[in-house]
């Protein structure tokens, strides 16, 4: 592309975001700017799926789109290049795009469907009045713009538990699979080999250790009774207040570039089931009460398991925690979250006769008792700050 002297070409890339750890690649589901448009920064430039999000593709920049580089219907690697953006080029009037079937694209008229919306009773937001995936999740959580229902809607199955790499799992229900379905035996889906090669990544990378420590899960039970809550969101409460005691394990290690960080941005992961698992964010996780970890706890894990996070929600975490004790497993080494320093494994809760001081000295009694792993890096941290963090955590615990 040719530019004057009073003109100058400068090329942006707009390539496919990074969605969370075991995501490699995307399709391409709809263009809302062809080329030649004009797009404002941080505007929607396309909407891409993939196994665990349905979202869309902002601008990185203003200019006009100079290039398209993905088909629709495409299916492309993360990082890969998607189109160019011209910053050089000077506003004029903006080419509105009204493919996909006018205001509304793929992935808001897919979930209008599913949802059973009435998008024309939902105000867009973006530019020149269109509904955008963030108005229909909005709307969602308003309760506004659902078509009149037809028949009563099924019960909705229990929440289904949070992640873990436990190897303790329910037994599945039995399934018929036709052979178009079925993966070819001997190999692992796409989400399978990109978690791998995250958690094998992250086993070359850092030096892991692990250790472990007992609670008494006395003060927890009654509290998550009286509460109405589980375990996990008292259990992150406690981890956040320790992390803010000991800043050293709330940061990140990228080569040789280890950062603090003095927001809690708190990963907690989620199971997909048999599609494998992803690690949603809750962010500024400091500023919540236990009871408002858990309505943030089960929002993401159901937005996960909807396909409804945005790329934000899964990267920019500074400290994660894992829960398989639910499947009952007692102990576990987890797999650090790079480039997090640590991360916190939740195990089973189960009574056990412990050995307690009495007024008249030591005494057995009965005991919900729970092991705490932690996973960390030793070259960013030694065993000593690793048994303080923990330790913190288990003094919070225990005095609930």
């Amino acid at each position: 592309m040719s530019s004057s002297p009073t003109e100058q070409t400068t090329l942006v890339d707009v390539t496919m975001p990074q969605m969370g750890v075991s995501v490699a690649e995307g399709t391409i589901v709809g263009w809302t700017k062809r080329v030649g448009d004009w797009v404002e920064r941080d505007e929607t430039v396309l909407e891409v799926s993939t196994d665990k999000i349905d979202t869309e593709v902002p601008s990185p920049a203003s200019g006009r789109l100079a290039e398209v580089l993905a088909e629709v219907g495409e299916t492309v690697e993360v990082g890969a290049l998607l189109a160019r953006i011209d910053t050089g080029a000077r506003p004029g009037q903006p080419h509105v795009s009204e493919r996909n079937g006018g205001r509304f694209s793929p992935v808001v008229r897919r979930m209008a469907a599913e949802h059973g919306l009435d998008l024309s009773q939902i105000d867009g937001t973006g530019r020149n009045g269109r509904v955008t995936k963030r108005d229909v999740l909005a709307a969602l959580e308003r309760g506004a713009g659902r078509a009149p229902a037809r028949e009563a809607a099924p019960a909705e199955p229990a929440e289904p538990p949070l992640h873990i790499e436990s190897p303790y799992r329910p037994d599945p229900e039995p399934a018929v699979a036709s052979t178009a379905e079925a993966a070819p035996a001997g190999t692992l889906s796409r989400m399978r080999r990109a978690i791998g090669e995250h958690m094998k990544r992250s086993l070359e990378t850092a030096a892991t250790c692990t250790t472990w420590m007992e609670v008494d899960f006395s003060g927890v039970e009654a509290e998550r009774e009286r509460l109405g809550l589980t375990a996990l969101p008292l259990v992150a409460r406690a981890t956040v207040d320790a992390l803010r005691e000991h800043p050293a394990l709330n940061a990140t290690l990228e080569g040789e570039a280890y950062t603090r960080h003095d927001a809690v941005h708190l990963g907690i992961a989620v199971s997909l089931g048999e599609e494998g698992l992803i690690v949603p964010v809750i962010r500024n996780a400091q500023d919540l009460s236990a009871e408002g970890l858990g309505r943030a706890i089960r929002d993401v894990a159901r937005r996960a398991r909807a396909g409804q996070l945005q790329p934000d929600e899964v990267r920019g975490g500074t400290f994660t925690i894992t829960n398989p004790g639910q499947y009952g497993s007692l102990m576990a080494t987890p797999v650090i979250n790079q480039p997090q320093v640590g991360i916190l494994d939740l195990e089973a809760v189960v009574k056990r006769p412990v050995v307690v001081e009495g007024p008249g000295g030591d005494a057995i009694a009965i005991r919900p008792m729970c092991i705490l792993g932690l996973s960390w890096d030793h070259r960013a941290l030694d065993g000593v700050q690793a048994a303080e963090f923990l330790g913190a955590i288990r003094r919070r615990l225990e005095s609930l």
